[in-house]
């Protein structure tokens, strides 16, 4: 598989087929993986990775909170911005509605798409989670530098023939993630990253996701 025939087929896959993940395949991405660019060759991303029963410890830890709603959230950063608008939040939203009409749960079913998002804190039952963190005082250089990371890793799990579904939505239980992982206090918690082989058969694997053309993310200046 070439650099593009990954970047077409990554997809965040959000079902995947119960089927373990060779740690010595993770370790050899995740070697390469340290050839991603950095400001300054800082390397300012850590991870954590679990799988058997340190992540099932994670999820049913998290599922004894999730009946609390809203009360048991402690992000430790604002996954969108609160005034997120226009092309941005549009594109949001469509992304949503296109889940949920491939998984055939209305808008109107508002208990069904909360079961369904409740899959996000198992990892969409992925055999691989792997919790990314950082020291608080990184900025947003820093930052980047850690998706350009994750993208590595990504692209490098496509060549394995796996999958990944990066996930924002664990930051909303970092206290629970910190209960059962040793994450420096000094570090903030990011994301977490599942992994593992995609379910080919699933609906939630299929559905088209958009992508704005390049002209609208792109100026061209001294070109003819």
């Amino acid at each position: 598989m070439n650099v593009t025939e990954a970047v077409r087929s990554r997809r965040s896959v959000r079902a995947f087929l119960d089927k373990p993940v060779e740690r010595e395949v993770l370790a050899r991405i995740l070697d390469t993986a340290q050839r991603s660019p950095s400001g300054g060759n800082t390397q300012p991303w850590h991870g954590i990775v679990l799988t058997g029963q340190p992540l099932s410890n994670l999820i049913e830890r998290i599922a004894s909170v999730l009946p609390q709603g809203r009360d048991a959230h402690s992000p430790e950063y604002d996954i969108y911005p609160k005034d997120l608008d226009g092309a941005y939040e549009t594109r949001r939203r469509g992304v949503g509605e296109a889940l949920y009409t491939a998984l055939d749960i209305s808008r109107e079913n508002k208990m069904a798409r909360l079961a369904w998002f409740a899959q996000n804190f198992r990892a969409f039952d992925a055999p691989v989670l792997m919790l990314v963190h950082t020291p608080r005082y990184m900025g947003p250089p820093q930052w980047s530098d850690i998706g350009m990371w994750l993208q590595t890793i990504m692209l490098l799990l496509r060549e394995e023939g796996l999958d990944s579904c990066p996930q924002e939505a664990w930051a909303m239980y970092s206290r629970e993630i910190r209960a059962e992982v040793n994450i420096p206090e000094d570090h903030i918690f990011f994301c977490g990253l599942a992994i593992g082989y995609r379910d080919p058969d699933a609906p939630v694997n299929a559905f088209d996701v958009p992508r704005a053309d390049s002209s609208e993310a792109v100026v061209w200046q001294g070109w003819d």
